[in-house]
């Protein structure tokens, strides 16, 4: 079967420039602030953001690594939308519009969890326990941006 082919849009170009930008802004904020950052930094948070584990800071390169791996296979990813569980049956009519649909909800995702990764970089060299938002926010960005997309690809069955 042919791969099909996805036109990029502003939105796919902009988002994905974002994600890159945050990575590389990660790396040189650690690269930049590397000795003002304490020898022990929080190395795990619980459901509530209290401070669990201590670790070293060299394991600050860690989560933003994370998050260029997971940038790397999402992005590939993205590249072959006929993989793709859409929940709807895709036909000749309706293909162009579910798959622009589902990469955007793709590249909205990605964005999302290399903000996230690269927050909790910058918010654990700090050493302070994570704000009480944290994770509501996470989830509310998460699962809304899910919904959104999930009912806009609905109305295309």
């Amino acid at each position: 079967m042919k791969r099909p082919e996805i036109k990029r849009t502003p939105y796919h170009i902009i988002m994905n420039t974002l994600g890159i930008l945050v990575l590389v802004g990660t790396y040189l904020f650690l690269a930049l602030s590397w000795k003002q950052i304490p020898n022990q930094i929080p190395g795990h948070y619980n459901g509530s953001g209290e401070i669990n584990r201590w670790a070293s800071k060299a394991e600050l390169w860690i989560l933003p690594s994370i998050g260029v791996f997971l940038y790397a296979m999402i992005s590939l990813f993205e590249h072959f939308p006929q993989t793709w569980n859409t929940g709807i049956a895709v036909t000749e009519e309706n293909r162009e519009e579910v798959y622009r649909i589902l990469k955007n909800m793709v590249v909205t995702l990605k964005l999302i969890l290399v903000l996230t990764f690269s927050f909790l970089t910058v918010w654990s060299s700090l050493s302070r326990p994570l704000p009480v938002w944290f994770l509501p926010l996470f989830l509310v960005l998460l699962f809304g941006t899910l919904a959104i997309f999930i009912v806009a690809l609905l109305k295309k069955r």
